[in-house]
């Protein structure tokens, strides 16, 4: 039986920070070869209880360092700086199927690591921790500005960095769940890039109307972004995510009015009818629901929807047309969308077109379809509500989780690289940090 030692000591640092920043997690004051387990808990904005732990055995000077010493079990294990926020999993007895995502970035999130004496695997909230302390993660740096857009029929949210600029801009586009989805964007303008946030399939004048929005909608957002005083109309960008990037090569290749100094899509596809309309494409990829697949735990697969890759050129948007450089980001066991094949047709296309030099492909072996910022939690499964018939199911996203925390942590920094190389020529002279608060 070990001794229950007085005095332990914990750190974070820093204990308050952007969601992408690492910090560092120290015990002190333990005896040497002392057990222990290392927790963090966190409350989310939807009244949920997530927890991730690692079990610990104190070195001789009785100190453990989260960025230097293995977890020998919990939700992760081996030598994991971060493992305490890229494994969290809601707390045993929660709802199936969650997933953890910051509604309300005005604030940050909360999280308590506490340690506690042995290797504890459950009822935490029956023991008492030897110490804890509170953590903030942000996904808004200090002085960043959230900013309500309601002209032109746009539900969108601008984020402009802090600083009189003026800073890139550029346009975030979520996937097919709709809503208006805010914290990558926060996140990119704590970066120094001024991102807005555009809900284009659940907005208030689709809710009102009842009618999907035109194309159109993608070049009024643009244009909000290119008269704004505190953005360079020359440096503008799209980013998108699943049903996002369909939008974002589209805009990217036939719109006479959207420029774009570069684009990222993130596990998506080319492959759509290049004259349709928003609602035509969502109808395209309804219409081929019977290779819908599921797995043995009834997941749904909308892998195959989309395959095999067109050859009809009406079916494929013309990435032999980009003029600008594109950023792919493939998740090599996406369940969700063609991503993979759809990445080795875009090449070939663009090799045959002779703009290949304008592509660079990040490719992810057991990563899945839900490429976030870095350390959000890996989601092989989670609820999903579908933007025409709001119908509730269980979708299979795909991914193993260390795999994907790594492909998230890696694609985040190559993607903001990518930005600001395109954006600001290299130098990135806005970016935030806490580290200095």
């Amino acid at each position: 039986m070990q001794k229950n030692p007085c005095c332990v000591q914990l750190s974070v640092q820093p204990s308050r920070g952007l969601v992408d920043e690492k910090f560092t997690v120290l015990v002190q004051n333990t005896p040497p070869g002392f057990l222990l387990t290392i927790r963090a808990l966190h409350h989310s904005d939807d009244g949920h209880t997530w927890e991730a732990f690692g079990h610990y055995t104190a070195n001789n000077s009785g100190t453990v360092n989260v960025s230097e010493d293995p977890s020998v079990g919990g939700t992760y294990s081996g030598v994991e700086q971060m493992g305490l926020m890229w494994s969290l999993r809601p707390v045993p007895g929660s709802k199936p199927w969650l997933r953890l995502r910051k509604m309300n970035i005005q604030t940050p999130m909360e999280f308590t690591i506490s340690v506690f004496q042995g290797h504890q695997t459950e009822d935490f909230t029956d023991m008492k921790p030897l110490a804890a302390v509170a953590v903030e993660r942000w996904y808004m740096a200090p002085g960043v500005r959230r900013v309500p857009i309601t002209e032109d029929g746009l539900t969108a949210t601008l984020f402009l960095p802090s600083g009189p600029g003026p800073f890139p801009g550029l346009i975030d586009l979520w996937g097919g769940g709709g809503q208006l989805v805010e914290y990558r964007a926060a996140l990119l303008a704590s970066h120094g890039i001024a991102a807005l946030a555009l809900d284009y399939l659940t907005p208030k004048v689709t809710i009102e109307t009842g009618k999907i929005v035109e194309n159109d909608y993608f070049e009024k957002a643009y244009k909000v972004l290119c008269e704004h005083p505190q953005i360079l109309a020359s440096r503008i960008a799209m980013l998108g995510l699943s049903f996002g990037t369909s939008m974002t090569f589209k805009m990217a290749v036939y719109s006479k009015v959207i420029k774009l100094t570069c684009a990222v899509c993130i596990s998506g596809s080319h492959v759509q009818p290049i004259d349709g309309s928003v609602e035509e494409v969502l109808s395209y990829f309804n219409k081929n629901s019977a290779k819908t697949r599921f797995n043995e735990e009834n997941q749904v697969i909308w892998h195959d929807l989309l395959l095999p890759i067109p050859t009809d050129p009406t079916l494929k948007v013309d990435v032999g047309q980009l003029r600008c450089p594109f950023l792919l980001v493939v998740g090599e066991d996406d369940q969700n969308w063609p991503a993979p094949e759809s990445a080795i047709d875009i090449k070939k296309m663009m090799e045959k077109a002779g703009n290949s030099h304008l592509l660079t492909v990040l490719s992810y072996p057991n990563a899945g379809h839900l490429i976030e910022p870095p350390y959000t939690p890996h989601f092989r499964a989670s609820m999903f509500k579908t933007v025409d018939t709001r119908q509730k199911m269980v979708v299979l996203w795909g991914g193993e989780m260390v795999a994907h925390s790594r492909a998230q942590e890696d694609a985040w920094r190559k993607l903001l690289v990518f930005l600001r190389e395109n954006l600001y020529g290299g130098t990135n002279p806005s970016a935030a940090s806490f580290s200095h608060l």
